[in-house]
């Protein structure tokens, strides 16, 4: 049985998701891990045809995006300020508005605008950028050629440019601890420290891997987009965005479960990525990370089975 689990990290932290459960592992200011488990229903579950290929896609990045910021707010709120005793004004208002969710409106307000400012900047600006460039050059496979690489650049210097914060750099060791301990379980050794800081922070099923895939297949995509009136081609291009995250999540799978060699070419871009996006934890890193699948899934039962199956 092949283990599927995935995650991501948070503050001073990592989230690892299996089935139908999530776990959020965290190291608090006083040096204690807690770990919050919860259930997660899939919008597929209730309805089969979403569990088609490329639509399954489309629900799991928009289910992986909701998740993810639920994560990371709630790893953030053990680094907060002591709140106040009385809600402020605008808490008390839209917790009046939505009858006590305000919680949830917030989240969903911050999805709306983190999805609108990605949009903007990795999809509409490299496209306006060529548009200006086609002033120039008439060839529209060098524009197309150009689109994608100005979003791949914009992708890159906005990588290196965060990396440079102090937060987000432990944000990245935590990524790496997160990729450690899942190739640990996925070579069948026991989830110990010292086994996990052997292995590579590198994975082919990251979400790293995930958008530069994105990336590439969105230029294949645009390329079929022949209509004159620039608002249209934007239109078309965000219309499409559902269809081209669908077909990367599929390729992502395979590559995740596939030692083909074209597939390992295609996967190695990604990978290149993830050294910017993941840095070499420490051992109480691993420590939380552990913790995390720990409150998803019995290592220690699954590799037994393993083990015994093979003799």
């Amino acid at each position: 049985m092949a283990v599927r689990i995935g995650g991501q990290a948070v503050m001073e932290g990592v989230m690892m998701k299996n089935m139908d459960r999530y776990a959020v592992s965290v190291r608090k200011p006083d040096g204690k891990i807690e770990t919050k488990v919860r259930k997660c229903e899939s919008f597929a579950d209730k309805h089969p045809i979403f569990k088609l290929p490329v639509l399954r896609g489309v629900v799991n990045f928009v289910e992986s995006m909701v998740l993810g910021i639920s994560t990371l707010n709630y790893s953030a709120s053990f680094f907060e300020e002591e709140e106040e005793e009385e809600p402020g004004k605008i808490d008390q208002m839209l917790d009046k508005i939505s009858s006590g969710k305000g919680e949830n409106v917030v989240m969903a307000v911050v999805m709306i605008i983190s999805l609108a400012i990605s949009i903007g900047l990795f999809m509409i600006l490299p496209y306006l950028a060529s548009e200006i460039l086609g002033r120039w050059v008439g060839n529209p496979y060098i524009i197309l050629l150009a689109e994608g690489l100005i979003r791949i650049g914009i992708f890159l210097g906005y990588i290196v440019l965060i990396s440079r914060m102090e937060d987000i750099r432990r944000v990245f060791m935590y990524h790496g601890a997160e990729h450690k301990t899942i190739n640990c379980l996925e070579a069948g050794e026991d989830l110990t420290p010292d086994n996990v800081m052997k292995y590579s922070r590198l994975h082919k099923r990251c979400g790293t891997s995930f958008i530069f895939i994105v990336m590439i297949i969105s230029m294949v995509f645009f390329f079929f987009i022949r209509v004159d009136v620039i608002w249209l081609r934007v239109a078309l291009r965000l219309l499409l965005l559902p269809v081209v995250a669908g077909v990367s999540y599929e390729f992502i799978r395979l590559a995740g479960s596939s030692d083909n060699f074209l597939v390992q070419i295609f996967s190695k871009p990604g990978l290149c990525l993830q050294r910017l996006t993941t840095k070499e934890p420490d051992r109480s890193m691993i420590e939380v990370a552990i913790a995390s699948v720990e409150g998803v899934f019995d290592w220690r039962e699954y590799l037994k089975k393993e083990r015994n199956g093979h003799e």
